[in-house]
């Protein structure tokens, strides 16, 4: 993990060495300064989380001991953490929270709840500051217990000796699931976002003790972090700003049309919502960064109103 020491006002520092960028700039995994960490990153995550990994860190961090403290003081942590998998930006990731924040704030002036989510979506990423390695907490999202789809970063170099690509029950379109099953029965990838799992069982099938083993730990562990974070504490962001925060990391899924084939119809009716929260996750990534004192008070208001007090991580 990348920690970084800022001065008084960090982004002095960090402001000269962006350029602005055209929309088709962003996302470059082929050439880049900073593209050398960027893979070793991913080769590591690809390497790294199989199955048996995902369903390790479920059993990790969902007990919910790791800390407490309020949603203002989560994000404000990520001042110590730039995200190595990241190729556009190379300052820490509370700026980007608030960047994201205020540019849907002008475009959703009435949406306070898709404001909040915009602050707190990365906010998970805190995993890597409690010495978690940055390739199980950042980076793109994809289903594991199933074949590994084209449009994943690196899919071609990175994934070579990760087993489970080798694994006769994993390495078929739908692995270990059901066609159409919905995304909320799908294993994703650890990391800082969040979703839920259910898995449906095929008697006689492998399928089902696999299902019997997740079980036992109950819907506890089925999830990811940063989302079963705001369940446990009753958080009250809508539905829609959920699946925002669930699925805004599954860039196969939202920008590239894989894994349709799991997909029920509420995954396509919230689709929308993710591609809409996208656009300000990735293009609000530029050389003007906010006044984070001037902007707290506001979103401040916006915590207490949805994710109020002190919360358990």
């Amino acid at each position: 993990m990348r920690i970084v020491s800022l001065g008084p006002d960090p982004s002095l520092v960090y402001r000269p060495n962006l350029e602005e960028k055209k929309k088709e700039e962003y996302r470059n995994y082929e050439h880049g300064d900073l593209i050398d960490r960027v893979f070793n990153t991913y080769k590591l995550m690809h390497t790294n989380q199989t199955l048996t990994f995902v369903q390790q860190k479920h059993i990790e961090w969902t007990s919910f001991t790791h800390s407490k403290m309020r949603m203002m003081e989560a994000i404000m942590s990520l001042d110590q953490l730039v995200d190595e998998s990241d190729p556009d930006v190379d300052f820490p990731n509370s700026f980007h929270a608030f960047q994201t924040a205020e540019g849907i704030r002008r475009e959703h002036p009435d949406k306070d709840w898709f404001q909040l989510v915009g602050l707190i979506h990365d906010v998970g990423k805190i995993m890597a500051l409690w010495d978690e390695p940055q390739w199980a907490v950042v980076g793109d999202t994809f289903p594991v217990g199933c074949k590994f789809q084209n449009n994943i970063v690196f899919r071609d170099t990175s994934f070579k000796q990760n087993p489970d690509e080798i694994n006769p029950k994993y390495s078929t379109e739908c692995g270990i699931y059901e066609p159409n099953c919905g995304l909320d029965k799908v294993l994703m990838s650890w990391g800082h976002d969040g979703k839920t799992l259910k898995h449906s069982i095929n008697p006689g099938d492998f399928k089902i003790h696999l299902q019997i083993h997740f079980l036992t730990f109950s819907n506890f562990l089925t999830v990811e972090y940063l989302y079963r974070v705001l369940k446990f504490n009753n958080c009250s962001i809508p539905e829609e700003g959920l699946y925002m925060i669930r699925f805004h990391s599954f860039y196969p899924w939202h920008s590239h049309g894989d894994y349709f084939h799991l997909c029920s119809d509420k995954d396509l009716q919230m689709l929308p919502w993710v591609k809409e929260f996208n656009k300000f996750d990735l293009y609000t990534k530029t050389t003007d960064l906010p006044d984070v004192e001037k902007l707290k008070p506001y979103y401040q208001s916006l915590i207490d109103k949805y994710c109020p007090g002190i919360l358990k991580w």
